[in-house]
């Protein structure tokens, strides 16, 4: 193989690729995020109700959904850049035209479909295909790193968002949204994006497994899973994946019941909005080196017991929602609800990366992750849109977050049964059986 000069860089060129997944995740989640800022605004201006207001992102989810397996079948067949460049174009058009609403049909259609189909060619579906090829043995650590941008765009852009509706109103941030996406996104995806490591004459983790020293490697247990080529024809046919994508599917309805109605729950406690706006961005900031955290740990005691830590912590958030919204002097469980719901959000982006991979590895991963990916889009579409709708009906949010705190826990039960650990998963390794020297 012929060497590339960016091979001799003082350290692997995935992790350029890791920090462009960062930044574009960033953009992605503090835009769906930051939703959550914009629909207190909107409706007071406007007088929707929730339900209706909170279907937009619902359809923004919806139509994420439709567009994520196409994204991650382009990314296969016609590489990242050829995709992702319009898609942020894309993307930025529609954030600068939602400045133009005036009803919330066309609210529905430039975010709920113009803006959602540009933020799913930024999203977690197009770095997961990329990631795929470019990291094996420290999968779970890049994946988590790289979706660690969804905490700091959450801890950035939620905020900021609320600074710029407080003082310009909220048509002028969804101009400064469009402009920064374009701004960023574009020149940085442009000048960086390399699909596979063998473009650049590297190897996949950046060298070849060797060494005097221990270190972790990829064990395959399941050789005849392993080494089928799969296609998403074939991985429909099993039922170890439809309990991947139950995981998938119950997690994000939980998940979205707390995300999208936060801010909106902790004004009616009596929180101000630009304090309501902080406690997302501290559940960002907490979310950002958790998800790093949980990735790291996945690499070492495996995908499904750290998805189990994980998914119990959601289900404490949901708790501390629910103690907050029946006390007068509530200001610990505001933070305590901020570390739960930032520690269990955090181990989902992940581990659905790191699972898929583990389990669909290949050529055509790409389109598979876009099947799973359009699964997540749909939970949390139903997520989102559902506790609206129990609001509406029963004028409280309890219902709600108590559902969100069950099905959080039922959802890590899929993931047993999925079982990515009995397929593959790392170990250590001496440097005896790197080199032959010892007994297997």
């Amino acid at each position: 193989m012929k060497e590339s000069r960016l091979a001799g860089l003082p350290f692997f060129y995935g992790w350029m690729i890791v920090g462009l997944g960062v930044i574009s995740t960033a953009f992605w989640m503090g835009i769906i995020t930051s939703f959550s800022v914009f629909f207190v605004a909107l409706t007071e201006e406007f007088h929707w109700s929730r339900g209706s207001t909170a279907g937009v992102q619902s359809v923004a989810l919806l139509t994420y959904t439709a567009m994520a397996p196409i994204v991650g079948r382009l990314i296969d067949y016609h590489g990242p850049k050829k995709t992702i460049l319009p898609g942020i174009v894309l993307l930025s058009v529609g954030l600068a035209l939602c400045s133009l609403v005036q009803s919330l049909l066309i609210f529905y259609i430039f975010y709920g479909v113009l803006v959602a189909i540009g933020f799913t060619f930024v999203s977690i579906v197009s770095y997961s295909t990329i990631l795929s090829y470019w990291f094996e043995r420290r999968r779970g650590i890049a994946s988590g790193i790289a979706v660690s941008g969804m905490g700091l765009g959450t801890f950035i852009l939620v905020p900021l968002c609320q600074y710029f509706i407080s003082s310009y109103g909220w048509r002028f941030s969804y101009l400064c949204f469009g402009a920064l996406a374009f701004c960023i996104l574009f020149p940085l995806s442009a000048l960086l994006l390399k699909h596979k490591p063998e473009e650049l004459g590297l190897r996949v983790d950046g060298a070849a497994i060797g060494g005097k020293r221990r270190m972790r490697q990829v064990h395959v247990i399941d050789t005849g899973w392993a080494n089928t080529a799969w296609t998403v024809s074939k991985a429909v046919r099993q039922a170890r994946f439809w309990a991947f994508l139950g995981f998938c599917f119950l997690s994000m309805t939980g998940l979205y019941g707390l995300l999208i109605h936060e801010v909106r729950f902790l004004v009616d406690c009596g929180l101000e909005t630009m304090t309501a706006a902080y406690i997302v961005s501290l559940v960002g900031i907490i979310s950002l080196f958790a998800r790093i955290f949980w990735g790291w740990l996945s690499d070492r005691i495996g995908r499904e017991s750290t998805v189990t830590a994980g998914t119990a912590f959601l289900s404490a958030a949901a708790v501390f929602l629910l103690l907050l919204g029946r006390c007068h002097e509530a200001h610990v469980y505001v933070y305590l609800f901020a570390l739960t719901f930032g520690l269990g959000w955090a181990v989902m982006a992940p581990m659905f990366m790191a699972v898929a991979a583990d389990m669909f590895q290949g050529r055509n991963f790409g389109s598979i992750y876009g099947v799973v990916e359009a699964v997540i889009g749909s939970g949390s579409a139903v997520g989102a849109w559902l506790a609206g709708f129990i609001y509406d009906k029963t004028d409280s949010y309890s219902v709600a977050f108590l559902y969100t705190a069950i099905v959080s826990l039922i959802s890590c039960l899929f993931v047993w049964i999925a079982g990515p650990g009995r397929i593959r998963r790392t170990r250590v390794v001496h440097p005896q059986e790197i080199t032959g020297e010892g007994s297997p």
